[in-house]
């Protein structure tokens, strides 16, 4: 009887699995003329997790200029990306297929990252 039990609720505690196609790493890389400093490359990088949850990442150049966490929701096709403990904006994106891949898109048509 105790086995039972044991097994009984330990089934019950499992965290469902997430296979959201948004899970993995998603970028967005532009460039910048500066005059002192030529070409300056600026990446941002969203990473994905399965627990609704992710990190974010802003580059200029080499340098890390921006790291922070932060949630995701997914509601009727719209995800919310929200950046707790910053002054950044929440994001709310689709994913789309285009001639460059699958993208996040929000909602003005502007792509805001790339799968990688």
């Amino acid at each position: 009887m105790a086995i039972v039990t044991i097994i009984s609720v330990s089934n019950c505690t499992r965290i469902p699995e997430n296979n959201d196609p948004i899970i993995g790493i998603w970028s967005k890389i532009e460039f910048a003329d500066n005059s002192e400093t030529g070409r300056q490359t600026n990446r941002q990088e969203w990473i994905f997790n399965d627990v609704y949850l992710g990190r974010y990442h802003s580059y200029d150049g080499n340098q890390l200029s921006v790291k922070t966490d932060f949630s995701w929701s997914l509601d009727q096709g719209i995800y919310t990306i929200s950046y707790p403990g910053t002054d950044m904006p929440a994001h709310q994106v689709s994913m789309k297929k285009s001639d460059e891949g699958t993208v996040l898109e929000d909602i003005q048509g502007n792509v805001l990252a790339l799968r990688e």
